[in-house]
């Protein structure tokens, strides 16, 4: 799943396990900007890192799965969680608005091809 927001909150990682860790982060998604929604996503592991360029009021892209657990609790009353599990966050440029790459050569059409004798047929 893909996103896109304003980063309004950065978590510093938190190392839940010493082979697990874990940052959250808040976006600003606005698909009605007179009600903005805020939600919070997680990124794991060395995905971490991802944070560290982005700044706050940066507008960015996420790229998502969206997860869910079943757990039962030491009382067996069962309980669901959701969480949005980042994978990767682009930062957009130029505004907000997504840097549009320059078109592709044109060299090509400015040889000369009047020689070429060398027809499949």
């Amino acid at each position: 799943m893909i996103v896109e927001g304003k980063i309004v909150e950065k978590y510093d990682t938190q190392n839940i396990k010493e082979t697990f860790k874990k940052r959250e982060f808040v976006l600003e998604y606005a698909e009605n900007p007179q009600y903005p929604e805020y939600i919070k996503f997680e990124l794991i592991q060395s995905n971490c890192e991802q944070l560290d360029s982005i700044n706050l009021g940066d507008s960015v892209t996420v790229n998502f799965n969206l997860k869910g657990r079943k757990w039962t609790d030491p009382s067996g009353e069962v309980k669901y969680f959701n969480s949005l599990q980042a994978w990767r966050i682009d930062a957009k440029s130029n505004g907000g608005m997504t840097e549009t790459p320059p078109p592709p050569s044109q060299d090509w059409a400015k040889e000369d091809f009047s020689q070429d004798d060398d027809l499949p047929f």
